[in-house]
C-alpha cells in the first residue's frame, strides 16, 4: 500500500494529497517566513511537486511573489499559506507542515536562517542550526 499525507487549508476549501514518503521538516527564522507565518518560524517540508495533487480548492490558491524567484502561495479564503516555490528548486514545493493531517510521518530535520530568528523565541533542542539558509551538502562526481 502507498503512503498518502493528506492536508487541508483551515478552511478545507484546499484539499491536497501528497503520495510517498515525506522529508523532514525544515524550520525556517528568517524574517520574511515570520511575517508570512504570523509566527517565530515556518515548518516547511520539501516535496516533488509530481507528488503533490489538489483534490479540491486550486482555484483559491493565490501566488505572491516575495522576492525575485520566489512565490508564496496561499488560500484566498481563509488566508492559510499552503506552499511556496523557487525558481533555484525546479519542480520542488515547500508545503507547510501544519496543514497536514496527523498523524505525520516524518521528524525536524534543522533550524535554517537562526542569525534573525524573532528574540522571544528560544531555540532549545539539538536540531542542527544554520545561521543563514540551509545549504545542502554538494554531491560527490561520480
Amino acid at each position: 500500500m502507498a503512503i498518502k499525507h493528506h492536508g487541508s487549508c483551515l478552511c478545507k476549501g484546499v484539499q491536497f494529497t501528497i503520495e510517498g514518503a515525506l522529508a523532514p521538516v525544515q524550520v525556517c527564522h528568517c524574517a520574511q517566513c515570520r511575517r508570512a507565518q504570523g509566527g517565530p518560524f515556518a515548518t516547511n517540508i520539501p516535496v516533488d511537486a509530481s507528488r503533490l495533487s489538489f483534490s479540491s480548492g486550486q482555484a483559491l490558491l493565490h501566488r505572491f511573489e516575495s522576492s525575485p524567484g520566489k512565490v508564496r502561495v496561499f488560500c484566498a479564503v481563509c488566508g492559510s499559506p499552503v506552499f511556496s516555490a523557487r525558481d533555484s528548486l525546479p519542480g520542488i514545493v515547500r508545503i507547510r507542515a501544519g496543514l497536514l493531517a496527523e498523524p505525520v510521518q516524518t521528524r525536524l530535520a534543522f533550524h535554517a536562517h537562526v542569525n534573525s530568528k524573532a528574540s522571544w523565541w528560544p531555540i532549545d533542542d539539538a536540531l542542527p542550526q544554520h545561521p543563514e539558509g540551509y545549504v545542502p551538502p554538494t554531491q560527490p562526481a561520480r
